[in-house]
């Protein structure tokens, strides 16, 4: 729960930190002409709406349009109060759609924050991504919801798409990989696809590897998950969240305690060579993948650690944390 008083501190935070420097200047007169008011405007209420819509349309035609932002005063702290003005809408649900589409385009520019090598630091600093775990949190199945929902694993996923023990770090001190854990059983296709990417590019880190093996209870919570997934894609096949789910239980077998669990818990339909067979037969990295999983997981190879992904970011962490996955 964040605290009213806490946002406005972080707001102000914000503010303040923005207003230290000027923003970096970028090429193309005419078109920092005609994005400079726009990013003035977001501080005017009235105009916000508009310019939010205008300003997300931008993203990808002004490369350094995050660190303007970030170095506008009131800029970020117009967003954050985009973004903490709907909570309320949330419980009861009664969020709409135009008021979705409002704050998603809201959180699409922090998205543009937290992508971009200069403002990403000062943006986990800042804690902005707190604000929006209330979205993630939430149950509601309507568009709306999914799409906010979406919008903001988004944000999430543009902080963990590089490699950055900073953020790993950060995000491992919140409440992410639960809220993400959640929406990988119950979101749309797509949102599944963007929560079990980002408990990917967790798990790649050393740190979140150690951090969910470091007990029985939150491998299994993870593992139970990924299960209950494979469950459903021999169902409902998709290859695109089936590749991350495959790389999720790869990544666990870098880690010896995990991978004593994964000889007797990996799902039976990704032991078998049927199951999976056609979705699988145009890509040839999942078929790795797996084969390379099925080969670290088999009954007698439980001293062939780190010989499928090799993606630790800070040296072998099967050996990290002694005992760390008993079964239960």
């Amino acid at each position: 729960i964040i605290h009213s008083s806490s946002i406005w501190s972080t707001m102000e935070t914000a503010t303040a930190t923005s207003a230290l420097g000027p923003a970096p200047a970028t090429s193309g007169t005419s078109g920092m002409d005609e994005l400079m008011p726009l990013v003035l405007q977001l501080t005017n209420a009235e105009q916000r709406e508009v310019v939010l819509l205008e300003l997300s349309k931008k993203r990808e035609t002004f490369p350094d349009l995050a660190p303007i932002l970030w170095h506008s005063p009131g800029t970020v702290a117009s967003l954050l109060q985009e973004i903490v003005s709907i909570y309320p809408l949330l419980t009861p649900p009664t969020l709409t759609a135009h008021v979705s589409n409002r704050v998603c385009n809201a959180l699409a520019l922090l998205q543009c924050v937290a992508s971009h090598q200069d403002t990403r630091a000062p943006f986990l600093a800042a804690h902005i991504p707190l604000y929006l775990y209330p979205f993630l949190n939430t149950n509601s199945k309507s568009r709306p919801f999914e799409y906010l929902r979406l919008t903001s694993l988004g944000v999430i996923g543009a902080l963990v798409k590089v490699d950055d023990s900073h953020v790993i770090s950060f995000l491992l001190q919140t409440e992410i990989i639960p809220l993400c854990l959640r929406i990988m059983e119950t979101g749309s296709e797509l949102s599944k696809t963007v929560a079990t990417f980002i408990v990917q590019k967790i798990l790649l880190d050393d740190a979140g590897l150690n951090y969910v093996c470091a007990t029985a209870e939150r491998f299994y919570a993870v593992s139970t998950v990924l299960n209950n997934m494979v469950s459903l894609l021999e169902e409902y096949p998709s290859v695109r969240l089936l590749k991350h789910v495959v790389r999720c239980y790869l990544r666990l077998a870098d880690h010896d305690r995990a991978r004593e669990a994964l000889h007797t818990c990996l799902p039976q339909s990704l032991r078998d060579s049927t199951t999976f067979k056609e979705a699988l037969e145009n890509d040839t990295t999942v078929q790795k993948w797996l084969s390379q999983l099925l080969q670290v997981v088999a009954p007698g190879n439980s001293n062939n650690s780190n010989i499928n992904s090799g993606s630790g970011t800070s040296g072998n962490a099967g050996s990290s944390v002694s005992g760390s996955v008993d079964s239960n």
